[in-house]
């Protein structure tokens, strides 16, 4: 049985690189994006509640002004992964990210787990960015009541998560439901549905309209900036992993969270046209892009306001209110969150049913998960399934634990990518590379050390609520996975 669990898939098989239309006629996933709509995907999944949410929090609660150093820490923690991703990418161009990479290195059981933890980390993401949306567009639908005098905004019970999540424990808030959260993923779970070329063109879209937003706020907030603000830069401890160097450290952990989003590329490796070599390019050209764009924001951010003060839903726009003269930015930007943050959905919405794509494939699911619509050659069938589960998280939590879960599922995944890198290095030098790992000895080993440092800021934390997602993932892969995989039972 041991043997059986590190079973590893060839890497002639792992690649899938079969024609549309698939070995024997069935219907595949299409052949379509561009090195261009790879970096795109990229920034779109990467800025969205990172900039307009999770910055501003994290550095109320934990960093003060030195949330730009937990920026990058996260963001070098993130290039190791990076790097490592792109040449598996390369080389398994595959729609199952570092699940597949797994399977092809470390075996059935670590892909197991890396798949579970990359199912939390989709499914959790679309649930707190939904949740994110929901507090723009409560500000949204506020401004609009201000125009033309009369109340729009939804009630408070209607758009605010009735459960939250205080030392582990589950608490009531006495709300109904989050239902803008609802609503945004029940809408862009059907633009999903509907197709890959249609879900790309649109996210490109709205990439343009919020790295516009964004370089807008960097342009016209950026002479408003106090100095004082950043005094102290690192404020003084107030207690654990409450300022001072600790709180540096859990920052770094949340606003991991922010970057997350490169990983989601390699999830449409089976629908790149040159894979080999666009995905290095489409995953390091939108982490460089982000990370340049979250240090200066925050900077400016924790500039132009007092840090305690941006622990809202909504920070930027937040810090923007006392500027009466920058009340038409803070409308943009309001807008450009509402439209940005969709994008993440988007981007997020299409990579977990590609994830659940390969494992349906692989036998470890049901392989209902694995169908791909006729017409549309998308996954649909795990893309409502997981539509419906996202829409159930985000109506009902409120950001804080979800966005951590994220992180921790996150961390995780890239941990276990970096050591595959070289693992495989070792076991097959001879497959071809189009893109390399620089100084792998070196780069592999603290990508892995950096990823697992940050896990345990949250886990120590949160470490109920993440076994108990492991132990539900073991449930499912000894119950089901194991006696269905195919790498033991190849079909006739």
């Amino acid at each position: 049985m041991l043997k059986n669990l590190f079973a590893t898939t060839q890497i002639s098989i792992a690649s899938d690189d079969l024609p549309e239309g698939g070995a024997h006629g069935e219907v595949t996933l299409k052949r379509a994006l561009t090195a261009r709509h790879l970096v795109m995907l990229g920034i779109g999944a990467i800025i969205g509640a990172g900039i307009f949410v999770i910055t501003g929090q994290a550095a109320a609660q934990h960093a003060g002004p030195a949330i730009v150093l937990s920026f990058v820490f996260a963001g070098i923690a993130c290039a190791l992964a990076a790097l490592c991703y792109a040449e598996f990418a390369a080389m398994l161009p595959v729609s199952g990210s570092a699940y597949s990479y797994s399977y092809a290195t470390l075996g059935e059981y670590v892909a197991w787990f890396v798949g579970w933890s990359l199912v939390l980390e989709y499914l959790f993401t679309v649930a707190t960015v939904a949740a994110g949306w929901s507090g723009y567009f409560n500000k949204l639908l506020a401004l609009i009541s201000g125009w033309i005098n009369h109340d729009v905004t939804l009630p408070q019970t209607l758009a605010s998560a009735p459960f939250t999540v205080v030392d582990g424990h589950i608490q009531a808030t006495g709300m109904f439901i989050n239902l803008p959260a609802v609503a945004i993923i029940a809408a862009i779970t059907g633009l999903c549905y509907v197709g890959i070329t249609q879900s790309a063109f649109v996210n490109s879209i709205i990439v343009a309209i919020k790295v516009t937003v964004i370089l807008l706020f960097i342009a016209f907030a950026t002479k408003y900036i106090n100095p004082d603000n950043w005094h102290p830069f690192i404020p003084a401890s107030e207690g654990a992993s409450k300022y001072g160097w600790a709180g540096v450290g859990r920052a770094a952990a949340i606003v991991f969270f922010s970057y997350i989003g490169f990983d989601a590329v390699s999830t449409a490796a089976a629908e790149a046209k040159n894979p080999q070599r666009d995905m290095p390019i489409g995953i390091i050209g939108s982490l460089i892009v982000c990370t340049i764009l979250y240090i200066i924001v925050a900077g400016i951010l924790t500039g132009i306001a007092d840090f305690r003060l941006l622990g809202t839903p909504e920070p930027v726009s937040t810090a923007l209110d006392n500027y009466p003269s920058l009340h038409w930015l803070q409308v943009i930007v309001v807008i450009g969150a509402v439209t940005g943050l969709s994008s993440v959905i988007l981007v997020m919405l299409m990579g977990q049913p590609r994830i659940f794509y390969s494992m349906a494939r692989d036998g470890l699911i049901p392989a209902v998960f694995g169908r791909i619509h006729a017409k549309f050659r998308t996954p649909h069938v795990g893309t409502v399934v997981v539509g419906v589960l996202a829409a159930t998280l985000g109506g009902l939590f409120n950001i804080g634990v979800l966005g951590e879960m994220v992180a921790m599922g996150t961390l995780l995944a890239f941990a276990t990518v970096c050591v595959g890198v070289l693992v495989l290095r070792y076991t097959r030098p001879e497959l071809p590379r189009s893109f390399r790992v620089p100084v792998p000895w070196l780069v592999c080993p603290l990508g892995a050390l950096a990823c697992m440092a940050l896990f345990l800021q949250s886990f120590l934390e949160h470490w109920r609520w993440m076994l108990t997602w492991i132990a539900i993932g073991q449930a499912i892969y000894f119950l089901y996975g194991y006696s269905h995989s195919k790498l033991r039972k190849p079909a006739a």
